[in-house]
Formats: C-alpha cells, sequence, structure tokens
C-alpha cells in the first residue's frame, strides 16, 4: 500500500505525514462507521509535539463526519486497544511513531475487538486520500458529532493491569524507563498500586525528548540505575510502551526473546501453553531456539512483525508470542503488545518461583549476533540470483545446526538485511563478510 504499512500510517511530521492526512482518515473513519448508527471511536496519543496537531485533524475529521470521537489523552497503544474492546467503541485510533524520534509520527488503526485494522479498509482510506473515491457528505444540524474527554477509560485500563497481578511486590525494588513517552502517566501508578518501591527515569516528556537516548532502545541507562541503586529488576519501555525490555538484578539485559523463553517455560509449567506452542519471528536469537527446543516447547516461526505474530497467535489460538524487539502479546489478557503488561507478566514469575529474573534467564545461552544493512539497487535481485542463493546455501551447511545465516530484504528500505549468529564474534564476521562480498563481487550492491 502508499501509506499505511504493518504499523499504520508512519513518518516525518509535516512532511511524509501532514495534518490534512490525519484530517482526510478522521473524515473516513467517521463516515465508514456512522453510517448505520452514530460513529463511536476513541483516540489516544503519545508525548510527541505532533501529536497533538494529529489529534486535533482526526477530531475534526471525524464529528464533521457525523461520529463521535472520545479523547483517552496520552496514553499507550494498549489501552486503546483495551478500550476500544471492552467498551464497545467502533473503532480505536493511536497517534504515534513507537519508538521513533520525535519528529517522526504515526496513526495506528484498530477495529472494534482491538486489533490491527484490516488492509482492505486501509486501502478505502487511502483512495480516498488520494481523491479516488467519491467525496464524503458532510454532517450538518444535530447531526454533526461531538468530542468527548474520555481519560475515565485510561484509568479503567490502570485498573485492569493492576487486577491481572496475583500477589503483592512489596519489599521488591524496580526501576522503571518510561522513554518520556505514554507510560510516563500510568507505570509507575500501576507498580506503586502494587507494592513496589519505584525507581523512575524517563519521565520528564518536553514534546522533544520522547526515546531520546531513553526507553528500550536506549537500555543503558535504565542499566546504570539498576546497578546504582542495586535493584531487583528494571523495565524499559518505548515511546507507545507496546514493547518491554527488561534488565535483570546484575544490569544484564532481558530481551524478548529471553521474556518469550521465560513465560514460555512458565506457562508449560502450570499448564497454561494452550497447544504447547509459543509464537516468534525469524529475527530470535537461535539460543531461543535451541532452550525451547530442550524444553520440548514448539515455536511458530513468523516474518518480522508483531502484525504477524498476532495473525498466527490468533489463528491457532496460542497464548504467548512476540520478537526479540520486546513486542510480546499475551493472548489471554491482550490483542496488542503491551510493555506494562509484560513486566507484570515477568513479575509474576519472578515472585511465584521465588527467584531473580537472572536466575530466570540463566537457562538460555544466546548466541553472538550480527546484523549489516547492504544497500542494493534491486532487493528482488538479490533475493532470486542463483549464486547468491547458492552461497547462502553454503554458508548455511558451514555453519551446521551451530549456527545460521540469515538473508532477507528490508520492508521500508533499498536494503537487504545479512543476519549471522555463531559460537562467536569472529566466525559471525567472517561469514557476514563473505556473504556481502558475493552481492557486491556480482555487482548488486550499491
Amino acid at each position: 500500500m502508499k501509506y499505511f504499512g504493518t504499523d499504520g500510517f508512519r513518518g516525518e511530521a509535516g512532511k511524509v505525514l501532514t495534518s490534512d492526512h490525519a484530517y482526510k482518515i478522521g473524515r473516513y473513519l467517521g463516515w465508514y462507521f456512522g453510517q448505520e448508527h452514530k460513529g463511536r471511536i476513541v483516540i489516544g496519543k503519545d508525548t510527541r509535539r505532533s501529536s497533538y496537531m494529529f489529534e486535533y485533524s482526526l477530531v475534526a475529521g471525524i464529528i464533521a463526519s457525523g461520529s463521535d470521537a472520545f479523547l483517552l489523552h496520552v496514553t499507550t497503544t494498549p489501552s486503546v486497544a483495551y478500550v476500544v474492546r471492552t467498551e464497545g467503541f467502533d473503532c480505536g485510533v493511536m497517534v504515534s511513531a513507537s519508538h521513533n524520534p520525535f519528529y517522526d509520527n504515526g496513526i495506528k488503526l484498530m477495529d472494534r475487538d482491538g486489533h490491527k485494522m484490516a488492509a482492505a479498509l486501509e486501502e478505502e482510506i487511502e483512495h480516498y486520500i488520494d481523491g479516488e473515491t467519491d467525496e464524503i457528505p458532510f454532517a450538518h444540524g444535530e447531526d454533526v458529532g461531538i468530542a468527548t474527554d474520555y481519560a475515565i477509560g485510561r484509568n479503567r485500563y490502570i485498573g485492569y493491569l493492576i487486577s491481572l497481578a496475583t500477589r503483592s511486590y512489596k519489599d521488591k525494588r524496580i526501576g522503571i524507563d518510561c522513554s518520556n513517552g505514554s507510560s510516563f502517566s500510568i507505570a509507575k501508578s500501576v507498580f506503586d498500586a502494587l507494592g513496589a518501591r519505584t525507581y523512575v527515569i524517563g519521565s520528564e516528556p518536553n514534546g522533544l525528548n520522547i526515546n531520546l537516548d531513553c526507553g528500550s532502545t536506549h537500555i543503558e541507562e535504565l542499566q546504570q540505575l539498576v546497578r546504582e541503586k542495586e535493584l531487583d529488576c528494571g523495565f524499559a519501555f518505548d515511546g507507545d510502551a507496546d514493547r518491554c525490555i527488561a534488565v535483570d538484578e546484575n544490569g544484564r539485559v532481558i530481551d524478548g526473546d529471553y521474556i518469550l523463553y521465560i513465560c514460555g517455560r512458565y506457562f508449560k509449567k502450570n499448564g497454561r501453553l494452550d497447544g504447547n506452542h509459543v509464537v516468534a519471528t525469524v529475527m530470535s536469537n537461535l539460543g531461543f531456539f535451541k532452550a525451547m527446543e530442550s524444553n520440548e516447547i514448539e515455536v511458530d516461526v513468523t516474518a518480522v512483525g508483531d502484525k504477524y505474530v498476532n495473525e498466527d497467535m490468533v489463528k491457532h489460538g496460542y497464548v504467548i508470542g512476540g520478537e526479540q524487539s520486546g513486542h510480546i502479546i499475551f493472548s489471554k489478557h491482550a490483542t496488542t503488545g503491551d510493555g506494562i503488561l509484560t513486566a507484570i507478566m515477568l513479575m509474576e514469575v519472578v515472585m511465584e518461583e521465588k527467584t531473580t529474573l537472572g536466575q530466570l534467564a540463566g537457562g538460555m545461552k544466546k548466541y553472538p549476533q550480527l546484523l549489516r544493512n547492504l544497500p542494493v539497487e534491486s532487493k528482488e535481485a538479490v533475493m532470486t540470483n542463483e549464486e547468491v542463493l547458492a552461497e547462502r546455501d553454503a554458508i548455511s551447511a558451514e555453519l551446521g545446526a551451530d549456527g545460521r545465516l540469515l538473508l532477507r530484504e528490508s520492508g521500508t528500505e533499498p536494503v537487504i538485511r545479512v543476519m549471522v549468529e555463531a559460537e562467536t564474534d569472529e566466525i559471525c564476521e567472517r561469514y557476514v563478510g563473505r556473504m556481502i562480498a558475493k552481492i557486491r563481487e556480482l555487482g548488486l550492491a550499491k
């Protein structure tokens, strides 16, 4: 599609994504969901300066088409999904560019069940944006929609998260990095209510500092906090809090692969791992796959993107899946990745097992991994070249069971991603270099 990707319409605010785009998206949604009844659309946003611009543009479009808009204000993506599916809304909209820098923004659409919007409807919206469909009528008189403050929805979500914990976190000292994003108004409240002693960073958003040297993509600040304060563990979220990366008591990073390993084993032990399956993507570490095999847990492997993870989970009825980046979906409790929920689920394992996060992660050995991006003239030309594929197969054979090569095209850039996992950094470097050299030798690189 032209505008919408796997995670909504995203780009630099005011250039790629404009307030006019937001207004037209609002106009179409307001008309589409208001054809048979008064449409009800709930909107959340993160802390970027441009989020206010897009929020108001969406509202203007929605009510101009005759539907009602309900504003959660600054909140997390998973909270929008929760409110949509539990309070009878037709559609949810989240204004956020997730882990991107402040100057980017995005518009994510959710259906009435809290899942990502169907591609067919997004395609219809694109046609409307480009003027390829009939004009939508304006509402008039008493049919004009209204905009309503709906902060109560965010408060209900906070209550829901608190209700999922089965025990008090009293005496636990927990670090929280809110990434100067959406979770700054939610995460501390949740963990304080559960009895933890919280140490919070990245909680002073100014519209420009979201994800800036903090949060799940810059874990170093949280690692330092955990070590200096000798905390039990720490949790870092991204800008819209649909990701969580944890830090154990020693300051070691516990990424999405470790989280899937820890929670997958725990669920199996307690008879909660429906289908005996965990869902992961092709980018999960080889060590994760080996650890799951040793615990006799099956892994469904999808393309990169939490959208594909969720689709596989829904199709087969699996209860846990996610990505190395920290998008973890617990389908019994949420329809999207939820960073704060993920932190609670990890704490549940820690408390139940009466151990530490580091000890829980100890049964999984991560393999060194090296990923390089190679700009190319044509991604298809690389991925269909017989000599490239022969070299890929030869390297894979040489790596054997103790390593792997992944060659894939980027979904958003003109680059080929070359990734090798092996027992040492030196082996990774050698084989990544060899694969890239072959592509260059064939004249396929820029």
